[in-house]
């Protein structure tokens, strides 16, 4: 039997208004879509701002997924749930009540600058990334550097604080 859809993997985060709960309601939307199946869960953890410093500690995870849809198509139901749950764009790297990232899809390499960079392009330098992902794919390789995610959090020089939150979701 053929496997349902294109895997990919995506970042969640939140620093806003109960960010666990709000993680947790972004991945319960997301499983209202059709088009996505969710396949697993990392740990959830929370994780020292990067970028702009003075803001509350993220809560941050990585999620697997199926989707029938394309990359273009994903990253839209990403943000149009993201609006639905009050996103409101400010400064970058800035709080946010959720923020989703298409960190992998399936092994593409997508470069459209104005639009859409698959894989995503600062992940493999993250610890708040690196470390639930290396949760739930450890041993995928990223697409444009040939390296897994367990080497990628070996080599990587970030050293911002992620320490374990709570537990995965299951789905199933």
């Amino acid at each position: 039997m053929e496997e349902w859809g294109t895997i990919a993997h995506l970042g969640i985060g939140s620093n806003e208004n109960s960010p666990y709960e709000r993680c947790i309601e972004g991945i319960q939307k997301l499983s209202l879509i059709n088009a996505i199946r969710l396949i697993q869960c990392s740990n959830f953890y929370r994780t020292e701002p990067v970028g702009l410093k003075h803001q509350e500690w993220f809560i941050n995870a990585v999620l697997e997924i199926r989707t029938l849809l394309s990359p273009y198509d994903l990253l839209s139901a990403l943000q149009n749930v993201e609006r639905e749950m009050g996103r409101v764009k400010t400064v970058k790297n800035g709080p946010r009540v959720i923020d989703f990232d298409i960190l992998l899809y399936n092994q593409d390499v997508i470069s459209d600058e104005d639009r859409l960079i698959i894989p995503h392009p600062a992940f493999h330098k993250r610890r708040f990334v690196l470390v639930p992902m290396n949760d739930v794919a450890s041993y995928v390789i990223h697409p444009a550097f040939g390296v897994s995610m367990k080497g990628l959090l070996d080599r990587c020089k970030d050293k911002s604080v992620v320490e374990w939150f709570a537990d995965p979701v299951r789905f199933g």
